[in-house]
């Protein structure tokens, strides 16, 4: 077996095998992104069980593909938007206003009273300018204040951009009461790709803290959204989604009792392990007649789809009609002509010696963040292509 699939369990193959199939049945002119909307269904029900009287948020930016938001909304699930055009692919697809959030704390004046004109009532802030913008344009609406949180154990925090300080909520609280709005609860992001359960501890701690001074202090908040963190298996195995939804759920009762509602935002967890892409190798060469690794070029790269390569933060998983090969260290690169378009160099993958140019490879576990990221067309090359099965 490949080592960069050593990791795909009996499980995780299951779960992509249509997804494969087609993409084993099919040619693509560029590279494709596969998602089976079977697959994310299947997800959403398994989380659903395990977040038990939590009601399901799914983050739109994750993959806002018109078929995926249509599965979901049959599947009864509500949506967090980041963006009036997210919203109005949620509307597209189905989905009520009074299922969606706008869960973006940065909006823009109109994008607020858009919202607000056609029945969105819950958004989120964490600034006292925000909280102007929101009791200008939609005037009674329903907060949930964002917070900081310090310390998460997630592959990629997210404590910096959004959210307040606990010492500045209790005032942005009263602050927005005042302008007439009603601060329902609190929101955080415990970060993305949250590995384990346990990992969630610190963050609940903090955010329980505010939630009691916040109840000291007069104001009788009845909602708490737990944001996504929810993860994907890139390589490695993972809890199945219900069984650590349902560890959350565990810890949230134990850090806030009963709770009147909870939402959570899951967006990666959803969508990721659904979708395959099909792409091609163009170019595979070495530097020096004595270099050890070889350069394969692909026909995707960092700004076509795999922005999450940064740094090698994501080590998909890939595979090759050559797979039953002798394999040797390989590093990866995109085709465009910036020199950041390198998509795995520390840490060569090790890919069929015989890999040669018009090969095909297969990106797993790519549903969420490739075709949002994809860029327009820099040098040329077209955005990522999706189909949904």
């Amino acid at each position: 077996m490949n080592a960069n699939v050593a990791g795909l369990t009996a499980r995780n193959c299951e779960t992509v095998s249509r997804t494969l199939s087609f993409i084993a049945a099919n040619r693509f002119e560029r590279p494709t992104l596969v998602v089976d909307a079977e697959a994310v269904a299947a997800k959403y029900q398994a989380l659903a069980r395990g977040l038990g009287r939590a009601r399901i948020h799914y983050a739109v930016k994750a993959n806002p593909a018109a078929a995926i938001l249509e599965r979901l909304v049959q599947e009864g699930s509500n949506f967090d938007a980041a963006s009036r055009t997210e919203i109005e692919l949620c509307l597209a697809a189905g989905a009520a206003a009074s299922r969606i959030t706008f869960g973006n704390t940065i909006k823009r004046p109109s994008d607020i009273a858009f919202a607000h004109s056609i029945g969105i009532t819950h958004f989120a802030a964490d600034a006292r300018e925000e909280l102007d913008k929101l009791a200008a344009h939609a005037p009674g609406a329903r907060i949930c204040l964002r917070l900081i949180v310090e310390a998460s154990e997630a592959d990629w925090p997210l404590s910096r951009k959004f959210g307040c300080t606990p010492e500045k909520a209790l005032k942005l609280m009263d602050y927005a009461a005042a302008r007439g709005l009603l601060v329902e609860g609190l929101s955080f992001h415990v970060g993305s790709q949250t590995r384990e359960p346990q990992m969630w501890q610190s963050t609940l701690q903090q955010v329980a803290q505010v939630w009691r001074q916040a109840h000291e202090a007069g104001h009788k908040l009845n909602l708490l959204n737990i944001g996504g963190g929810f993860p994907a298996s890139y390589g490695s195995d993972m809890m199945p989604a219900e069984d650590y939804a349902r560890a959350v759920m565990t810890q949230v009762g134990a850090h806030f009792g009963d709770v009147a509602e909870i939402m959570a935002e899951p967006g990666r967890g959803l969508v990721a392990e659904a979708g395959a892409i099909a792409a091609e190798v163009l170019l595979v060469s070495r530097k020096h007649d004595d270099d050890l690794h070889r350069w394969a070029y692909l026909d995707i790269g960092m700004f076509s789809g795999l922005a999450e390569t940064m740094g090698e933060a994501i080590r998909y998983r890939i595979t090759t009609d050559r797979d039953h090969e002798t394999t040797g260290p390989c590093i990866l690169a995109g085709p465009s002509c910036d020199s950041a378009d390198v998509l795995y160099e520390r840490k060569p993958y090790q890919l069929p010696l015989g890999l040669k140019g018009g090969d095909r490879v297969v990106i797993h576990s790519c549903g969420a963040y490739t075709s949002t990221y994809a860029s327009v067309g820099f040098n040329g090359f077209p955005p990522l292509d999706v189909i949904v099965i």
